[in-house]
């Protein structure tokens, strides 16, 4: 399937894209399409048009997007929901207009309520409100997910395959103290603080929340597999996780032992908390046959040796 056909990685150089590319590589993909956000902006649906018409991709992954944490979904919620939304509707309206065989989109598990059941189930979705520091971000993700549901009940099509990965980490992610996500910021707060022999680091919140990560790669292998498995797929979106949470403190101390950071960790109970927990029941993609490989210390163990080499190493 992989080794003849046109794939369009939308987001390519990003934590998930290099993933996604690396694997496919992997799999005989000689055939892979790849544009950075100068050459083409996916928020603008004639840039869209044209390039699908022009380069007829026959399997696309949606791996662009505005993402970030806390801080940035809350302060920046418009910026999140546009970019967002507009991405998917230009890239799966094309994709349905030109042919595309097989799409996938990537969910959030924040598209979730604030106070669902655990483990979170795909049929949770739109069951309760949202975490208020994530809500525009979310429902971008939502009406992703919902728009893959109606092309391929409206088009009598599988084509249109939506994954839900819990929260990613790996190489090639942003490490911006501000913007990155928990595991990235976590990373590069105790490797400086190390370097710069600093004798205390003050995380926000109270420490207690719990998230499930899942490293970059599992999610590509989990993208492949169910492209791979589109004929036995039901018309829904599919939960990728690997089924092991940590609490916020607990994630700290890991990764804080992995860099040899031995200082003080004080938490910052003034600070927000977000959801008081987000795991994933990937029960439905693992009934099909796929289940993550990286634990989370060989992935913490890759992740920290990529850091190193290209941000630390590159003085960024």
């Amino acid at each position: 399937m992989f080794k003849n056909s046109r794939i369009f990685v939308a987001g390519h150089t990003g934590l998930l894209g290099t993933a996604l590319l690396a694997k496919l590589k992997e799999k005989g993909a000689a055939k892979i399409i790849t544009r950075k956000h100068s050459e083409l902006d996916l928020t603008d649906r004639g840039h869209v048009e044209r390039f699908f018409r022009e380069e007829k991709p026959e399997i696309v992954f949606l791996a662009a997007g505005k993402t970030g944490g806390i801080a940035a979904s809350s302060a920046y919620p418009a910026t999140f929901f546009h970019e967002n939304a507009a991405m998917q509707i230009n890239v799966i309206e094309a994709a349905q207009k030109y042919g595309v065989r097989h799409f996938v989109f990537y969910g959030s598990s924040c598209m979730y309520p604030r106070n669902s059941p655990q483990p979170i189930k795909e049929e949770y979705l739109m069951t309760g409100p949202l975490d208020e520091f994530s809500e525009a971000y979310a429902g971008a993700k939502i009406s992703g997910v919902l728009a893959c549901r109606a092309y391929n009940s409206q088009y009598r099509t599988n084509r249109f395959i939506a994954v839900v990965p819990n929260t990613l980490y790996g190489p090639n992610d942003h490490f911006s103290i501000e913007n990155s996500h928990v595991f990235s910021a976590l990373l590069r707060r105790f490797h400086e603080a190390k370097v710069l022999d600093k004798q205390e680091v003050a995380l926000w919140g109270s420490g207690n929340p719990r998230r499930e990560f899942i490293f970059s790669e599992d999610v590509a292998d989990a993208s492949i597999f169910l492209v791979e498995n589109a004929g036995k797929l039901d018309n829904t979106h599919y939960n990728a996780g690997t089924g092991v949470d940590y609490s916020i403190r607990e994630l700290a101390g890991i990764i804080a032992r992995k860099i040899g950071y031995g200082g003080e960790i004080r938490w910052d109970a003034t600070r927000p908390d977000g959801v008081s927990r987000k795991l994933l029941d990937s029960s439905r993609i693992e009934q099909l046959g796929w289940k993550p490989s990286v634990t989370i210390e060989e992935g913490l163990e890759r992740t920290y040796k990529w850091y190193l080499e290209n941000v630390e190493g590159a003085g960024r």
